[in-house]
């Protein structure tokens, strides 16, 4: 097999197309959580806290600045995507859940025909 066709084979599986899909998408998404978190929640959280804006928090020492503020901020941006994500998964998982199960349970079955024919040849042999 050479080796451009065994590329392609490899390239248009299923999995491969879905995984493509998902990290384009979960990009997407990130984009979508980055601006909930910068442009909503932070400033929310910074008048709770008195005007704080968490980006611009920093400590020098020595001739380095530390900008912890960035770390908080990317903290509480991966807590909201982990959350958004498990409330996705969650809701999945429940769709999934009620697909599987059945509409009604079956009525139960009678004897089958060489059941009650072997059935009745024992009671003719007890006669």
């Amino acid at each position: 097999m050479g080796f451009i066709k065994e590329f392609k084979e490899f390239a248009v599986k299923g999995n491969v197309m879905d995984m493509a899909v998902g990290v384009i998408i979960g990009g997407a998404f990130g984009k979508i959580v980055t601006s909930l978190v910068n442009d909503i929640l932070m400033p929310l959280i910074g008048i709770v806290t008195g005007g704080i804006d968490f980006t611009g928090l920093k400590a020098t020492i020595g001739e380095a600045n530390i900008t912890y503020g960035q770390f908080i901020q990317n903290v509480i941006d991966f807590i909201i995507v982990a959350f958004c994500i498990f409330l996705m998964l969650k809701a999945i998982n429940k769709l999934n859940r009620k697909k599987e199960e059945p509409a009604a349970p079956e009525a139960p079955k009678g004897p089958t025909q060489e059941e009650l024919l072997a059935e009745i040849r024992d009671l003719l042999k007890q006669k």
